[in-house]
């Protein structure tokens, strides 16, 4: 696909974009189905975001990597965390598996860990590979900005099909005026509603913004309180621990013992392969759209 000699890994957040394509099929009540009954909405629209994607970006080398369910470290620190979220819907439960099979059939390694998220997985593997090829994650996970440096960029999916906001290092700055490693110290403060972690009781988004930008870093703030309000002061005083758990809840782990070597990642479409699967889901119309 990369017609040029760069190599170039494409890592998938698989459940953004799963969820993602649930949701945009599912909304006006249709949920497209076998005839046997199986729902595969949210596979059919995740095909179409992933080979757009693909089109556009052209990777040598993808691997997809997703949550495995269950307990994480994050929740044996904080056992709140993502305690908010709904159960997926009935609809959608088959197809976790169903669209893993459809990666295989793409001869795309499915990568997850057990006890930690697949935010962890792919900067492992980003940190891992950077070095050897230029890195593109795929999401629509802002958390992801954290992992930016000069050989890895994420690509944001945006609303609409094919619209994407690619950030690196100068457009994260030009756009929000922040390093990498301060949307961390960001989260660290504002919490994160989705994770449903809280951050600094009563300091939203514009105020931990400023301070951010004002002092560089947490620690920066922490040592310059005498120069905040009253109001601010008092309010990070008397969340120190929650400040600094929040932190650590949104960091991404860089370290997880993810097992995918490179070789498994190199793309080379099998269409005799995706066809078969295709068929089997009764999706023969993306084939078209695949040999193209």
């Amino acid at each position: 696909m990369n017609e040029t000699n760069e190599r170039r890994l494409l890592l998938v957040d698989g459940m953004a974009l799963l969820f993602r394509a649930y949701y945009a099929t599912a909304y006006g009540g249709y949920i497209r189905k076998t005839r046997a009954g199986v729902p595969t909405n949210a596979v059919h629209g995740f095909i179409r975001y992933f080979w757009d994607a693909v089109g556009k970006f052209k990777p040598t080398h993808i691997a997809c990597c997703w949550d495995m369910g269950g307990r994480t470290f994050r929740t044996d620190k904080f056992d709140d965390y993502k305690a908010n979220r709904a159960e997926a819907p009935d609809e959608l439960i088959p197809q976790f598996s169903l669209i893993k099979e459809v990666m295989e059939s793409f001869g795309i390694p499915n990568v997850g860990i057990e006890g930690y998220e697949a935010d962890d997985c792919i900067g492992t593997l980003a940190r891992l590979y950077a070095p050897q090829m230029e890195v593109l994650i795929l999401t629509g996970d802002h958390d992801m900005l954290q992992l930016i440096d000069e050989r890895i960029r994420v690509i944001i999916m945006k609303k609409g099909h094919g619209n994407y906001m690619v950030y690196g290092v100068e457009s994260l700055m030009e756009e929000k005026q922040l390093t990498p490693r301060q949307i961390v110290d960001l989260k660290g403060l504002m919490g994160d509603t989705s994770d449903n972690y809280p951050g600094v009781r009563g300091i939203g988004e514009k105020t931990a913004l400023k301070l951010i930008q004002q002092f560089e870093s947490i620690e920066g703030i922490l040592s310059n309180l005498d120069q905040l309000s009253k109001s601010v002061r008092t309010k990070i005083e008397s969340d120190l621990d929650m400040l600094h758990l929040s932190r650590d809840l949104a960091r991404i782990r860089c370290d997880a013992p993810v097992q995918c070597d490179l070789e498994s990642c190199f793309f080379n479409v099998d269409h005799g392969e995706i066809r078969r699967k295709f068929e089997e889901l009764e999706m023969e119309s993306l084939q078209k759209l695949i040999e193209v």
